[in-house]
């Protein structure tokens, strides 16, 4: 049963890492529509989602999420628009517990739950929880979190394609995070998965 989540004290457990994965092309574009979207980058992405406890995210991204692969994981039937292998994404996805940092929905279903109340606390929380980790995705709500220095490892996933326009990634961030390099992998069609960790 979907429920609100509060931000009362955890006792024990976790802690777990928070871990932020986004494509970008090499001009810094995170729009995902400026991104080319192969099998090897949904079987990196899904790989994300299955290595993590829970997939954190804003009502964008929720939204998006849901609309595009709830009823194929649910159905079978994929739309017009998907290859054959995007069902393996689809059946990832659906089964994903989602945490959605909202404070327009009045409710979400699709196995998740809302955050609610300061975002600090209700992060903390859930990073309290023991756990394999959390996963977080998308442009406004890992902005806030950066800020909030709640986010453990940052993922880029960098295309080599110039965009020409944004958004850009992680526009507006008042002050420098400094990171360190700790992963890099070759996701297919010449993308690199670069994971970096803030500097103590």
């Amino acid at each position: 049963m979907p429920r609100n989540r509060d931000v009362s004290p955890v006792q024990g457990g976790g802690p777990r890492t928070l871990r932020y994965s986004i494509n970008v092309t090499l001009d810094g574009c995170c729009d995902h529509r400026a991104i080319p979207a192969d099998e090897a980058l949904h079987r990196h992405h899904a790989g994300n989602l299955a290595a993590a406890d829970g997939f954190l995210c804003g009502r964008v991204i929720y939204e998006m999420m849901e609309s595009a692969w709830r009823e194929p994981a649910e159905t079978g039937v994929m739309a017009d628009w998907m290859e054959p292998w995007m069902e393996h994404f689809a059946r990832v996805i659906h089964a994903t517990r989602k945490y959605v940092v909202s404070s327009t929905l009045d409710r979400v279903d699709w196995n998740a739950e809302r955050v609610t109340g300061n975002l600090r606390k209700a992060v903390q929380q859930l990073k309290r929880e023991p756990g394999k980790g959390l996963l977080v995705a998308g442009v406004t709500l890992p902005l806030a979190l950066a800020e909030l220095g709640l986010i453990d490892e940052y993922e880029f996933v960098v295309h080599p394609r110039l965009a020409g326009h944004g958004p850009t990634l992680l526009a507006g961030l008042s002050k420098y995070v400094d990171l360190e390099l700790v992963g890099r992998q070759e996701v297919g069609s010449g993308a690199v998965a670069l994971r970096y960790e803030p500097k103590a």
